[in-house]
């Protein structure tokens, strides 16, 4: 015992530890894409921001431009040079402007009337629109940030360098670029979209978000390392991670649990089958006319090595799955005729329902077995009821035999759980049966305004139509009990109503009691 408990706190730790690995990397994984996705919505947001920004420099500056070409006032004349001043000192964007001819600056707002003209270098590109744009406009430099220039026609301005300031910090960084900017044209294809066009991509570890203008020739670009965009929300991924890990290993000890459970209960109810550990009790069957007991329906209950009680919907149906079914029924045969076997000899009327699965019909064994138990209890063959399901007759042939042998016998055979599966009015006359037990769901149905009340009558008229038997299953109320009892044939029930399943002994004090109060009706009759 303490072995296989070792074992199984074994599997356990193992199922959770391997589950807790995988839900961290889950976790992990989970927590970087989330971090990775969070820093493109950040870049796009701050590109947004910036081209916005943009956009409105880039239209104040070209304003300015033509303010300055149309200038009332002489080339470079004091006048026109305070007009200009006046233009400059209403912008914000733009740090200088001025005017110049054949390359060269003639004057400024910030320089005045220049003795000795200062001459330029060649624009760094020209847009379509004939404006030159100079990234770095040399009289104006300061330090190493960018100075950018246009010029249109003779005159020229300058923005602010201190513009792009207010930024983010790295590890965010930007760049500003020109849709027809021929420098572009020498990167690589993939820089080259990425750079000029609205969208956002990975290339070799970054992350990037351009957006462009709509009126000018203008895209910004901003962008982040994966490892940068990481270290920034290790907190995030950290927390994702461990979250992960903990929902691993919590998963993986449950799903150990169950499966350790499901496994387990096999080995656990061969061995109480072996062990004649499962428990048999007994419902009683009454005649709704007399409300008098006149049979029991035998069922078996187990409860596991661990003190839980199983359900026999679970136990039964693994029992099936593994194909030791069989061995449940002798069980329940057995204790049910030595339990019963006195009672029965006494009472000839009294009928004791077994459960039949599909595999007990199928087993050469079963009949044999099941006359020699009861010849040993001393019990006639008619005390004794079979109960199959509708879907332990699916084959039909093999159904269709092993009950005209039970009945040959002497034994009743009837149809258990009736309306859950198919069986027809012909189908029901082949097999030649006794009796039907209506199924509890339909009888769940009666006063509520479900629609499967409406196939009650219809049940009842086919039963009629086969000179068949009818039990009605899961009687809980007076008013279940009553609608069967108006019926003019005689109809049988089990439920709540007239007792719950009970051990043997609570069963024949049951018996008892309702011979003496039949005995005490007789008496006053």
């Amino acid at each position: 015992m303490m072995r296989t408990f070792k074992r199984r706190v074994l599997f356990a730790l193992a199922a959770t530890v391997v589950a807790a690995a995988w839900g961290t990397i889950a976790g992990y994984l989970a927590g970087r894409a989330l971090m990775l996705r969070l820093t493109q919505t950040r870049l796009v947001e701050t590109a947004a921001r910036t081209i916005a920004e943009a956009d409105g420099s880039s239209l104040e500056s070209r304003a300015v431009l033509r303010k300055m070409d149309a200038s009332p006032y002489a080339f470079c004349s004091d006048a026109e040079i305070g007009y200009i001043r006046n233009l400059l000192f209403q912008s914000e964007y733009l740090k200088e402007a001025g005017r110049m001819r054949n390359g060269q600056i003639e004057c400024s707002a910030t320089l005045g009337r220049l003795d000795s003209p200062i001459a330029l270098p060649a624009p760094d590109f020209s847009q379509t629109d004939g404006t030159k744009v100079y990234k770095k406009f040399p009289p104006f430099k300061v330090g190493e940030l960018a100075v950018v220039s246009l010029q249109l026609g003779d005159s020229y301005v300058v923005f602010s360098p201190y513009l792009e300031t207010h930024r983010e910090a790295p590890p965010m960084h930007y760049v500003s670029t020109a849709s027809d900017d021929p420098s572009m044209k020498g990167g690589t294809q993939s820089r080259e979209t990425i750079l000029t066009r609205d969208g956002e991509a990975l290339l070799r570890g970054t992350l990037y978000a351009t957006r462009c203008s709509t009126q000018y020739f203008n895209c910004v670009t901003e962008s982040m390392t994966i490892a940068d965009a990481l270290r920034e929300g290790r907190r995030r991924v950290t927390a994702a991670t461990i979250v992960g890990g903990l929902a691993g290993a919590a998963l993986g000890l449950l799903l150990s649990l169950v499966y350790r459970r499901s496994r387990n209960m096999e080995q656990q109810l061969r061995r109480a089958i072996r062990r004649d550990g499962l428990r048999v009790v007994y419902q009683p069957i009454v005649n709704l006319a007399s409300r008098r007991i006149v049979g029991a329906e035998v069922l078996a209950r187990w409860t596991d090595e661990e003190g839980f009680a199983v359900s026999p919907d679970v136990f039964v149906r693994i029992a099936e799955e593994r194909g030791f079914v069989g061995e449940i029924t002798r069980l329940v045969i057995r204790h049910s005729l030595r339990d019963l076997g006195e009672w029965l000899a006494g009472h000839p009327a009294f009928r004791l329902s077994i459960n039949v699965a599909a595999a007990d019909l199928a087993d050469a064994g079963f009949m044999p077995m099941l006359e020699r138990q009861r010849e040993r209890a001393q019990v006639e063959a008619r005390s004794v009821t079979l109960e199959i399901t509708e879907s332990s007759t699916a084959r039909h042939n093999l159904a269709a035999e092993a009950i005209r042998r039970l009945r040959e016998k002497g034994h009743s055979v009837h149809i258990d759980d009736f309306g859950t599966g198919y069986s027809s009015l012909s189908y029901l006359h082949s097999l030649s049966i006794d009796a039907i037990k209506i199924d509890k769901s339909f009888t769940q149905t009666i006063g509520t305004e479900a629609v499967t009340v409406g196939i009650l009558p219809q049940i009842l008229a086919m039963a009629e139509a086969l000179n068949l038997g009818v039990i009605v299953e899961g009687v809980e109320t007076a008013e279940q009990a009553e609608y069967f009892a108006l019926s003019e044939r005689p109809i049988l029930a089990q439920g709540w109503l007239f007792g719950r399943p009970v051990p043997v002994a609570e069963f024949l004090g049951l018996l008892a009691e309702d011979e003496r109060k039949a005995g005490a009706h007789a008496d006053a009759a």
